[in-house]
C-alpha cells in the first residue's frame, strides 16, 4: 500500500502567475480567473490552460473555438478580483470593467497588461478541470513583468469552488 500523498503542502508554498481567461460562444461571453496554466511546446507554440468544471465561464468554453489568455500586473488587481470572485450565474462581468471584441469575438480586456487569444486545438479530461490546449493566432500588449500570482491572490473568495 502506498503512503498517502500531501500534495498541498507541497504545492502550497509555490508562487505561480495567474490569468484572466475570457472567451465567446454565439452571444455569451464568460471568463475566468485561472491558475492552471503553461506552456507546452515551442514548435508548434503550444500553451494549456484549465477551466474548472464548477466555473460557469466553462459552459461557455464547451461551445467555443477560441479563447483570450490575459496577463494581469498588480495595478489590475480589481480585474483579477472580478473575474475570480464573481460568476456569470449571477454578475455579468463585463458589465463591471472596460473591454473590446478582439479576434474571432473574444472579448479582451483593457486593464489587461498583454494578451494572446489561441484556437482550442484539443480538450483534455483533467480530473475536476477541463484542459484547453490552445494553438496562438493573435497577440498584443507589454508584459510588465509584475503579473498577478497566486501568493498575492490567496485571499480571493472564490465564486464557485474550484
Amino acid at each position: 500500500m502506498s503512503p498517502a500523498v500531501d500534495l498541498d503542502s507541497f504545492l502550497s508554498p509555490l508562487d505561480y502567475p495567474m490569468y484572466v481567461v475570457t472567451t465567446r460562444a454565439g452571444d455569451d461571453r464568460a471568463g475566468c480567473l485561472v491558475g492552471f496554466a503553461t506552456q507546452t511546446s515551442i514548435d508548434p507554440p503550444r500553451f494549456l490552460v484549465c477551466i474548472s468544471e464548477a466555473n460557469a465561464t466553462a459552459r461557455t468554453v464547451a461551445a467555443a473555438t477560441h479563447v483570450a489568455v490575459h496577463q494581469v500586473d498588480r495595478t489590475h488587481k480589481d480585474l483579477a478580483r472580478l473575474f475570480g470572485e464573481e460568476s456569470e450565474d449571477w454578475t455579468d462581468k463585463f458589465a463591471h470593467c472596460a473591454w473590446h471584441d478582439g479576434p474571432h469575438g473574444v472579448p479582451l480586456l483593457d486593464g489587461a497588461a498583454a494578451w494572446f487569444v489561441g484556437e482550442i486545438v484539443d480538450r483534455l479530461d483533467v480530473g475536476d478541470h477541463c484542459g484547453l490546449l490552445l494553438a496562438p493566432v493573435a497577440s498584443d500588449g507589454h508584459p510588465t513583468g509584475d503579473s498577478l500570482t497566486f501568493q498575492q491572490l490567496k485571499d480571493l473568495d472564490a465564486g464557485h469552488p474550484a
